[in-house]
């Protein structure tokens, strides 16, 4: 069961999209795999960390970050989870958490960041990751894309935590400390919207989120066009307009709700 579950969950692109050159950084996790990883650094007060479904690399992303990254206004940390593109190791949940860590390690130990300057950003199997680094840091913010409330949850639409399961974000969310901003499609046919509606009735510093309507798992930018991104942005201008990013200061005001 745990082996099939695995190659359910983790599927990494193979080959994978891209090729490593001067330009990206490798990381070492705590557990010794090293990980590819790619900077866009254009100089923004907020660096997001994203992360990436099951089924992609950092190969599939670079290129349509270095275009969000002015619309946004921010800089954008991107990287492969251990046994994804050219990371060593094999895929698994610990490997994942790992490597967002390292990612994290790598922009306030090396580059002196601090972590009420960083928003992570997760889609789909990387609601995971960011989760996990958002309940043990207190960062900027976190937006949730067509995340899940665990891995079981999915596959067999039990709402309790049993062995074996994998990805509890609903288990994490409470412990979250930042503004949080999920967006969800109504028609998502892998991660149903109900599991956006339950991180988000349960997560104590979420703001208004967005449901895209009609939207499916994979098509969310697509379908939402100028609205998805603007969406986005106010959030983001939000967090920015924090006096103190990252620390709870009580009940979120009327402020952050602008996002409809």
């Amino acid at each position: 069961m745990g082996n099939a579950l695995k190659r359910m969950v983790f599927q990494p692109p193979s080959p994978p999209t891209y090729e490593c050159d001067a330009s990206f950084i490798w990381l070492t996790t705590r557990r010794r795999q090293r990980i590819p990883a790619f900077f866009i650094d254009i100089g923004a007060s907020l660096t997001i960390i994203f992360s990436h479904g099951n089924a992609e690399d950092i190969g599939m992303v670079i290129e349509y970050f270095k275009e969000v990254s002015r619309l946004w206004n921010c800089n954008f940390f991107v990287y492969d989870y251990v046994g994804y593109g050219h990371s060593t190791g094999k895929p698994s949940e610990q490997g994942v958490y790992d490597s967002v860590e390292a990612a994290f390690e790598y922009l306030t130990l090396q580059l002196g960041l601090p972590a009420s300057s960083i928003v992570v950003y997760g889609r789909s199997l990387g609601t995971g990751a960011s989760c996990h680094l958002a309940s043990r840091h207190r960062l900027a913010g976190m937006i949730l894309q067509s995340g899940l409330t665990s891995i079981h949850r999915v596959g067999l639409n039990t709402r309790f935590s049993l062995p074996g399961d994998m990805f509890c974000n609903i288990d994490k969310i409470g412990r979250v400390d930042c503004p949080v901003f999920i967006i969800h499609g109504t028609k998502d046919e892998i991660v149903p919207v109900h599991h956006g509606m339950e991180l988000y009735n349960r997560c104590p510093l979420s703001v208004t989120p967005y449901w895209v309507e009609g939207g499916g798992h994979n098509n969310l930018e697509l379908l939402g066009r100028r609205t998805f991104y603007e969406n986005v942005a106010r959030f983001l201008k939000f967090v920015r307009a924090r006096e103190t990013p990252g620390v709870r200061s009580g009940p979120l005001g009327s402020t952050a709700r602008l996002v409809r």
